[in-house]
């Protein structure tokens, strides 16, 4: 499977460009391009953006769980790509009701998409992808 191979090599990654920033609440934040790691759980309650280029990779390497709160979103800037975006959670990732996701998620747990979350993306977990309602977009 695709997610055996790809998570340790999104795990293995050497030495990140930030560690523990903002300590894992990344509310309101602009991320530019780059290797992040957390070793606890990552939340998001207000809007995020992303802002690189079409070409530029976003590595998130998150020990615990992430969490996305109700009508949050992700907004992506300056040409950035879902599809190059990777959310590497070791913890069970939970995307709230009415929120919109960018990127890639490889979820060793579990992925739970509340109601009328949207996701532009691929969802990838060892154990169980949940929907409720969900609209979900390839990149």
């Amino acid at each position: 499977g695709g997610i055996l191979l790809a998570y340790p090599c999104a795990a293995g990654r050497p030495t990140p460009d930030f560690s523990e920033l903002y300590p894992g609440n990344i509310d309101g934040k602009t991320l530019p391009r780059g290797l992040y790691n957390w070793t606890n759980t990552v939340t998001m309650s207000s809007d995020v953006t992303i802002s690189g280029g079409a070409n530029d990779v976003w590595i998130f390497q998150i020990s615990g769980d992430l969490t996305m709160s109700s009508a949050v979103k992700i907004t992506l800037i300056g040409g950035a790509q879902a599809k190059n975006i990777f959310w590497q959670v070791a913890g069970q990732a939970t995307l709230g009701t009415t929120s919109h996701f960018e990127g890639i998620i490889l979820s060793l747990t579990g992925i739970n998409f509340q109601t009328g979350a949207s996701f532009k993306g691929r969802a990838l977990a060892q154990t169980a992808v949940v929907l409720d309602g969900n609209a979900v977009t390839l990149p």
